[in-house]
């Protein structure tokens, strides 16, 4: 039964965050931040093929979260 609630917890937890971050993309894109079309973003068309790969954006937002949970654990101590 334990391994069971672990799981339900791990899943309403990812569930949460899914929410948060979609609540979060919804947010920046009404504010007009241009994600997914920043500097370093990389898109390339073929005849059949279309490639798109944010690079930008995710450094971007690598940075932005690893700031968030380096101010949270600092205050955690």
């Amino acid at each position: 039964m334990g391994r069971m609630t672990e799981l339900g917890r791990l899943l309403i937890g990812a569930g949460v965050l899914l929410v948060v971050a979609g609540c979060g993309l919804l947010l920046a894109a009404r504010m007009g931040l241009p994600l997914g079309r920043l500097p370093g973003d990389v898109a390339w068309r073929g005849k059949n093929v279309q490639v798109y790969f944010p690079l930008g954006t995710s450094i971007l937002i690598s940075v932005a979260l690893t700031a968030i949970i380096w101010i949270i654990s600092h205050f955690r101590k």
